[in-house]
């Protein structure tokens, strides 16, 4: 008789949100589909928890985790709803939102509303070496220098990274969060 592996008590994190986000996905007779804000939300709320930032001195830890919207909120109250109660490294997650990339200093991950599309270039070059996640659903956004780009494939909501330009941000992606993308690019 062959012994049993030890599974973990606990899923890890990204486990509980990958299920979450499949199951979101499935028609339940009792529970109706979320929409594609209610997924983007939740990803906002999760991507937090599998980067690492550089050491820096700025807010303690009862500061909140900021999470921010740059732009027009496609999210309303779903982003709120969605950080509500949520954690990360022991900071309590709070949504901002923000009309220009000088408004930046306290973000973690910066969410950056299609609004914003046309000025793209000048707020990368503003977040330059800063340290924050840069999120958007915005066209060729992770060509441009973003660092994650929501995509709809079918009617699902999937993500695209540019490892390059989070390793310019000072930004290292955990591995897990690397196998879930859609695509992994490492070009500048």
């Amino acid at each position: 008789m062959k012994p049993r592996r030890a599974t973990p008590a606990f899923p890890s994190p990204w486990g509980l949100l990958a299920a979450w986000a499949i199951l979101s996905c499935l028609p339940l007779a009792a529970q109706p589909k979320p929409t594609e804000y209610e997924v983007k939300a939740a990803y906002l709320a999760n991507f937090g928890k599998f980067v690492t930032w550089p050491i820096r001195n700025g807010p303690t830890s009862d500061a909140p985790f900021q999470i921010c919207i740059l732009g027009q909120d496609p999210f309303g109250s779903v982003l709120d709803a969605a950080l509500a109660g949520e954690t990360i490294n022991g900071q309590p997650v709070a949504a901002k939102r923000i009309s220009n990339s000088s408004e930046t200093t306290d973000c973690r991950v910066l969410y950056i509303s299609s609004s914003k599309d046309s000025q793209l270039k000048a707020i990368l070059a503003d977040l330059n070496k800063s340290s924050i996640l840069t999120v958007s659903d915005m066209p060729q956004f992770c060509n441009r220098g973003g660092i994650v780009q929501f995509v709809l494939t079918g009617n699902r909501v999937r993500f695209e990274i540019n490892l390059s330009a989070a390793t310019n941000a000072g930004l290292l992606l955990s591995s897990e969060l690397l196998k879930v993308a859609l695509v992994v690019q490492n070009t500048p």
